[in-house]
């Protein structure tokens, strides 16, 4: 059996002429309703990006623009997926209209509202609700060493946390752009650490360029890959950390970069509202 992927890569920025070169990629079956877990991790891996969206029952309740979706890596299910969800949706919206949607993922329902503008077609997904915890200190040591990086490494305005808007991360804030831009990391020991931690996304790490702009590295060894070039779970991730740890002045928004250091250079916009989920935006564009 034959099955269409669509090919997106999501949170593109629109100001840049070479838009296309950037985001992060994604695989999208608009209709999964025949593949099992099996054949859907096998087109994931066959596909190689980091995630790729299944859309498993495409009228949940008789609505059509209420949909199931299941995330696979090439390795293995996800919990969610930020960048998959935003590419899911603009190619709904490219085929039904844009407008609301809701998507039942194993985190709960998340609402993505799609619009058009001159650059394309957009996306927002709202989190659920997030949460931010401590990380044990035995283990930020551990994860501070796998960078080659210090405690005195980190901003001392930003305290490390794990943040929680679908997916785990532990969220590092560098204190200078140059050890930001300079720390390395062996990928199969992090790997081992984000296993044994049950961190189903990425290591999140963050350089401040302003009081609500941030670039981010977000680390995520799978396969070949090492780095998401945007990751939209992180990024809603960030902004519970922020809110929750009194660092911004909801409701604002949020400016994510990310992607230079692999060549994709991606945008995300992240609202911050007082209470409930994040809003994360994005254009996505579709791949030759």
């Amino acid at each position: 059996m034959t099955v269409p992927v669509l090919r997106l890569a999501a949170f593109t920025d629109p100001a840049r002429t070479d838009a296309s070169a950037g985001g992060n990629p994604a695989g999208v079956v608009l209709d999964a309703s025949a593949l099992d877990e099996a054949a859907m991790q096998a087109i994931a891996a066959e596909v190689g990006y980091a995630e790729t969206a299944f859309v498993t029952e495409r009228s949940v309740g008789g609505d059509p623009r209420h949909s199931r979706l299941r995330y696979f890596s090439p390795v293995a299910e996800v919990p969610f997926c930020g960048h998959a969800t935003v590419a899911t949706a603009v190619a709904l919206a490219r085929r039904d209209g844009v407008g609301a949607l809701t998507f039942e993922t194993s985190v709960g329902p998340i609402t993505i509202q799609t619009g058009a503008t001159d650059a394309g077609l957009t996306a927002s997904f709202t989190s659920v609700d997030p949460q931010v915890r401590p990380i044990a200190p035995e283990v930020l040591a551990r994860l501070l060493e796998l960078l080659g990086a210090t405690p005195s490494s980190l901003h001392p305005g930003y305290p490390p946390r794990l943040a929680f808007a679908g997916n785990w991360h532990p969220v590092l804030v560098f204190s200078s752009q140059t050890e930001f831009d300079a720390f390395g990391f062996d990928p199969a020991a992090m790997r081992a650490l984000m296993d044994e931690q049950g961190w189903a996304g990425t290591v999140t790490t963050l350089a401040v360029l302003g009081d609500t702009e941030f670039e981010a590295r977000n680390l995520f060894p799978v396969g070949t890959l090492t780095e998401d070039p945007a990751t939209g779970s992180a990024a809603a991730s960030v902004g519970g950390y922020l809110r929750e740890l009194g660092l911004v002045r909801p409701p604002t928004r949020v400016v994510i970069h990310q992607g230079r250091h692999v060549g994709r250079p991606s945008l995300l916009l992240v609202d911050v509202p007082a209470t409930g989920g994040i809003v994360v935006s994005g254009a996505a564009t579709e791949i030759a």
